[in-house]
Parts: structure tokens; sequence; C-alpha cells
């Protein structure tokens, strides 16, 4: 895709924007997010309005990164709060978790927008994101009629990045981070309990320099994925030494390091064809070869 053809793809987007009175975005301050509430401010000024949802689930750095993106777009920012966790059905955690969340989220949204006088509420849904496996949140979105500019002019992954990247958005390169409750696999109940453990221990990682990882927690027993080129640094003695002492403090009874690496959905159900996601659920139960 040419610079040319992606700036095309942004100009469409910020012109069906500005043909609206006025736009609330549900705003995470990732880059998807970042890109849809720069393209509204530009089409739409003080009627543009990024909003943020504050729960159990989001990490209190990612509030904060929020805040300050939203201010280095220029946009007006409000923060509005509510917890996942007085849903039952998303404390369950079955295969539908996302969906659950993404419809109290999103519910939360327009309740900001009506005070406001707003109509319209949009989200960072890209073109990329319906091919990727398991993701019932989309279809919370489609119900609720959330308008995905990035989706609706075929703006992909890549195209998020290149526009970011024009706007010079600081996230223009930051990883993907989904809510604290992907770190907990399908079937074990999401407790406020953990995930704070799994926040502080993800917050730890992050202070050590780590930038592509996730802590998930296996009913207290912490698996650590890195990135590919960040899992030598992971297998040093001292930061074995290091993760397996801090992440026991913060709760966690075992600590263990995935040599597969850090690949998202590994904890939740896995599309038919995705069968990177394949997880094992019973270690000591499988036949390895053994050295003889």
């Amino acid at each position: 895709m040419s610079e040319r053809d992606v700036a095309a793809k942004a100009d469409a987007a910020r012109e069906a924007l500005s043909e609206r009175e006025s736009v609330l975005i549900a705003f995470s301050g990732g880059v998807d997010s970042s890109v849809v509430a720069a393209l509204a401010h530009d089409a739409l000024g003080e009627n543009a309005v990024a909003c943020t949802a504050k729960s159990e689930t989001l990490p209190e750095a990612e509030l904060e990164d929020a805040k300050r993106v939203a201010d280095e777009i220029g946009i007006q920012h409000i923060v509005v709060e509510f917890s996942e966790l007085d849903n039952p059905d998303f404390v369950v955690n079955d295969g539908d978790r996302c969906y659950h969340c993404r419809t109290m989220r999103l519910g939360r949204m327009y309740e900001a927008a009506r005070e406001r006088g707003i109509e319209t509420v949009c989200d960072g849904t890209n073109a990329s994101d319906p091919g990727e496996g398991h993701r019932p949140g989309l279809r919370a979105v489609e119900e609720l009629e959330v308008i995905s500019p990035l989706l609706a002019h075929d703006i992909s992954k890549d195209d998020v990045r290149a526009i970011a990247d024009d706007y010079g958005l600081s996230v223009a390169d930051k990883p993907s981070m989904a809510c604290l409750s992907s770190r907990i696999p399908t079937g074990l109940e999401v407790t406020k309990e953990r995930l704070s453990r799994v926040e502080q221990a993800e917050s730890i990682l992050r202070t050590w320099g780590f930038e592509q990882f996730r802590v998930r927690d296996h009913d207290g027993l912490a698996r650590i994925e890195v990135a590919p080129d960040e899992l030598e640094r992971a297998l040093d003695p001292d930061f074995v030494r290091a993760a397996r002492d801090h992440l026991k403090d913060v709760g966690f009874d075992h600590v263990t390091l995935d040599l597969h690496g850090y690949r998202t959905g590994s904890v939740s159900p896995a599309s038919e064809d995705d069968e990177d996601d394949f997880l094992v659920d019973d270690v000591f139960a499988q036949d390895y070869p053994m050295r003889k």
C-alpha cells in the first residue's frame, strides 16, 4: 500500500467524520483509537470528545497514557467509570467474555454521549480485526451500531500505524495492549485479586524495560510471555531470579517463562484455523521424546 493510498483512506475517513454533528470516541490511548481521535479532532474540533472508561481491567499506567495522548492530540478527554465485575456473565469468563465487556464498556460510552447531546459513538476497530480469529467483542460493536471509521474505510493495522506516524503520535509504534482480563484463561473466574496481581507483575516487567509481553495468571501460576527478540534477556539467570522473587511478592505461587514467547489470545478460545493458539491442558499428561 503506497503512502498516497493510505493518505486517501485517511482523507475519506476524516471527510465522513466531518459530516457528523459531533462524535464521542471510545478511547483507550492505543494506536487505533488515537488515530480515530486525531481524525475526528481534525474534522470536528471541539465537537469531538475522547472518552476512556476506567475499570478494574484497565491498568493505571494505560489510563495515564490515554490522558497524555489525548493531550498530545489536543482533543477534549473525559474519563468515566464502571465495573465489569458487576456482571456475572463477565466474571464467569467463558468464550464470550469480551462480548460482555465490550457491551458494558460501549454502553457506558453511549451514556456519556447522551449526557453531552452526542449521538455518534466511534471506536478503533480496524480493517484487520475481523480476520484475527475469535473476536466476540466485534459482535457488541455491531449490535450497538458503533461507528468504526477505520473499518469502514478499509484502514488496516499497518495503515493505522502509518497514519499515526504522519500525525507524529507517540503511540505510532506502541505494542497492542488488551485488557487485563485477557491474561486469565477462559473458564477461570475473573476476580479483582487476579487482575491486581497481573497488573503489578506486568508493571514490574515494564519497569525492567520489556516492551511486548504478557503475564498470564493460571490460578496462581504466572506464565510470562515475552516477544521472541526479548527472550534472550528473559533467560538471563539474574532476570529469572528477580522475576521469581518479585512475582511471588505480588501474590503468585509459581513463576514460569513460556518458551513459545508472546502470542495473542494464548488463553482464549482459538479459531479453528489458528493452530498457533493451541494450549496443552495438562503438560504433565503429554508424551515427549526422551533422550536415551
